[in-house]
């Protein structure tokens, strides 16, 4: 293919700020009021999620868990909805700006649990425990529940211990779906173990999901879905990525031992009144990313199958993909969802999967008329304050006009403050909401 003429200045920076304002207006339609508008309803006593009705009042008790990064939006959706009168435990990553009245708050760790996560967990068993066959619970699950919310599953195994585990399974480059596997059979609250708590309750969640379509138990760890993983699962992704040896005492002790006891399956009791509704995911935002790219004249496709690839693979492949559509027309937009995966190697500066993704991809569109967005509609990526960056023709150029090396910061996983000083960091602050990543890749 022939090289494409180069851009001026001015027509990358209007191409920049496009993709920024496309990313901004996905994340906007992915926000929890809207999702309840859509899907959640109340009246004459009745509370409506999608298609199934619950009478409040043949409940002697209805509680309320809401868990997550969307723990106090949905929280609030719901009240805005039912109005005073609601009880439960709120357990998210922040202080909300004001609480739901009726509601206990928890603010839990991220991405590694916290001294709270675990009065959280503690807390919820408890509320749970106590509910019968005339009770509700209503479950609310978000992405970042696994962290927020936790109980080891044995009393040997300490918060430090917890908190080694879950950085090795962070750091290890598995695909969440794998490192949920292990999480499960680790917890006393995930893979299924709420709603046995809950059990024999009527049980019903509503789900803002930051998983893949063909896995909802790997969301938050799946505390009210049968797990779909087992016990060898959890073995053997230990095996593949070498963890047994990275693991605490405590936690490697109960896997050398084969101690770790089967998560509950779809047969279980706790799942016989239960019932699960996705009212916001990937897709919301994919499709309203695409929609706004077309509306703005970009022929556009979309391609979602790099979810969970290495991001060095997934930036090839999405790039030549760039390219074949580009041969159909002058002004094309490659709409990608879901999530690739980084692994950090030695010592990590600040940054994340979506700013890695984008500056490897940097030199290889370097002097080209193409501009690369990769984001995370949570407003956080990595150990990092932004939710993403964008890269265009001009980056290396730029890069260098002010002394700074692309190639030393995505070596040393530290690309942040150079988006930072090119005025190509996404900040938005944590959204209250996450429905995973959204990647633009644009030509003209």
């Amino acid at each position: 293919m022939s090289a494409q003429p180069s851009a001026s200045q001015s027509q990358m920076s209007a191409m920049r700020s496009t993709a920024r304002n496309i990313f901004l207006h996905a994340l906007a339609e992915s926000s929890i009021a809207k999702a309840f508008e859509r899907h959640v309803d109340y009246g004459r006593g009745v509370l409506r999620i999608n298609q199934d009705l619950y009478d409040l009042g043949n409940y002697n008790r209805v509680r309320v868990v809401s868990l997550g990064k969307a723990a106090h939006a949905m929280a609030a959706a719901l009240a805005a909805k039912v109005g005073a009168g609601l009880e439960g435990i709120v357990a998210s990553v922040a202080d909300p700006p004001a609480q739901v009245p009726g509601f206990r708050y928890f603010r839990g760790g991220h991405p590694t649990p916290n001294a709270e996560s675990v009065r959280a967990g503690e807390a919820l068993l408890r509320m749970l425990e106590a509910l019968d066959e005339r009770s509700l619970a209503l479950h609310m699950l978000s992405g970042g529940g696994s962290a927020i919310v936790e109980k080891p599953i044995s009393d040997t195994i300490s918060l430090d211990d917890l908190i080694a585990t879950y950085r090795e399974l962070v750091l290890s480059g598995a695909p969440i779906a794998e490192i949920n596997a292990v999480r499960k059979h680790l917890s006393a609250t995930k893979g299924g173990r709420l709603a046995r708590a809950a059990a024999p309750a009527q049980q019903v969640s509503i789900l803002i999901s930051d998983v893949p379509d063909n896995a909802p138990d790997s969301l938050a760890s799946g505390p009210t879905m049968a797990d779909s993983t087992t016990v060898e699962d959890c073995y053997a992704v230990i095996r593949k990525y070498g963890l047994l040896e990275k693991f605490p005492p405590s936690v490697r002790e109960l896997i050398q031992q084969h101690s770790l006891e089967e998560t509950p399956k779809s047969d279980d009791p706790a799942f016989a009144r239960s019932r699960w509704w996705t009212i916001l995911s990937n897709e919301t935002a994919v499709k309203a990313a695409a929609a706004q790219a077309q509306a703005g004249g970009f022929m556009v496709e979309v391609d979602s199958r790099c979810d969970d690839w290495d991001y060095r693979r997934a930036a090839d492949y999405l790039l030549e993909r760039l390219r074949e559509l580009r041969q159909k027309g002058q002004r094309v937009c490659l709409v990608s969802g879901g999530e690739i995966t980084v692994r950090v190697e030695g010592k990590s500066g600040q940054g994340g999967r979506n700013q890695q993704f984008a500056l490897c991809l940097a030199p290889k569109i370097a002097g080209e008329n193409i501009c690369v967005l990769s984001a995370g509609t949570d407003g956080i990526d990595g150990h990092s304050p932004a939710a993403g960056s964008i890269v265009d023709g001009s980056t290396m150029e730029r890069a260098r006009a002010v002394s700074l090396d692309p190639a030393a910061a995505l070596n040393g996983f530290d690309a942040y403050p150079l988006f930072k000083a090119l005025g190509d960091a996404i900040e938005t602050g944590p959204t209250g909401t996450n429905v995973r990543d959204v990647r633009l890749l644009m030509a003209w």
